[in-house]
């Protein structure tokens, strides 16, 4: 399930905004539930009260009150990794869109189509994140590491240290025994010592990789063509 939120003040807009999303992700058999919304500050409340809890968020920039820039720098606050998509009829504001991690920007010239495949795009991504976790046992305790949220692992001697958003968890495990365990398409080998996950790279810089945690690890002369083409085939049967 998608959990959608739509704020624009014009209320026809913010319907018209529905209808899409709804077409969009119906034809691609996607689970969603939208809740609309007038008023920036009633999102806003929403969210910072925990009533509500979104993966993608659509703005409008142009409103009243707390405008779409400063309602996504606010929301960041609460919801760290939702999907924002703005919707505009003014191009001047996509640069400081991307100051703010935004997914994409739907220029309202061609609203249908270029919100249709954002928001495709946005939930395949969501879907793509959740549910799968990769368990360590220890003793009589397990510890339970989201995929979503594994920037990569690296080997550590005879241990595997999996890096991840809670910090760094080891399992007496060879790199390929945890490669061939996590069995998704979104991790890859990198160098004999780094598998990284795919969702977490930004770009690719040389020989090195570049993660949304902003370190950087190298990639090893042989397999650097074969990491790029891997990116380019994950992205492309996934987005």
């Amino acid at each position: 399930m998608v959990r959608i939120a739509i704020c624009d003040d014009e209320t026809d807009a913010a319907a018209r905004n529905e209808t899409i999303c709804r077409a969009s992700l119906r034809s691609q058999g996607i689970s969603h539930e939208i809740t609309l919304y007038s008023q920036s500050r009633n999102l806003l409340a929403d969210i910072a009260d925990d009533q509500y809890f979104y993966d993608l968020i659509i703005l409008d920039i142009e409103m009243p009150g707390i405008d779409g820039m400063a309602l996504a720098g606010q929301i960041r606050r609460f919801l760290p990794d939702v999907r924002i998509v703005f919707v505009t009829s003014h191009t001047e504001y996509a640069i400081d869109a991307f100051e703010l991690s935004i997914f994409r920007y739907v220029p309202k010239s061609c609203l249908e189509e270029k919100l249709s495949a954002a928001v495709t795009d946005a939930a395949r991504l969501i879907e793509l994140e959740s549910g799968q976790e990769y368990a360590i046992r220890s003793g009589n305790t397990m510890e339970k590491i989201p995929y979503k949220d594994i920037f990569y692992i690296r080997r550590d001697g005879k241990n595997a240290c999996i890096v991840s958003g809670r910090g760094t968890s080891k399992v007496r495990k060879s790199l390929q025994q945890v490669f061939a365990e996590l069995n998704a398409p979104e991790f890859i080998f990198i160098d004999r010592g780094y598998i990284v996950n795919l969702i977490q790279i930004m770009k690719i810089s040389g020989s090195m990789v570049i993660l949304k945690n902003g370190e950087q690890l190298p990639v090893s002369r042989s397999h650097l063509q074969d990491v790029k083409e891997t990116i380019n085939r994950f992205w492309g049967a996934h987005i």
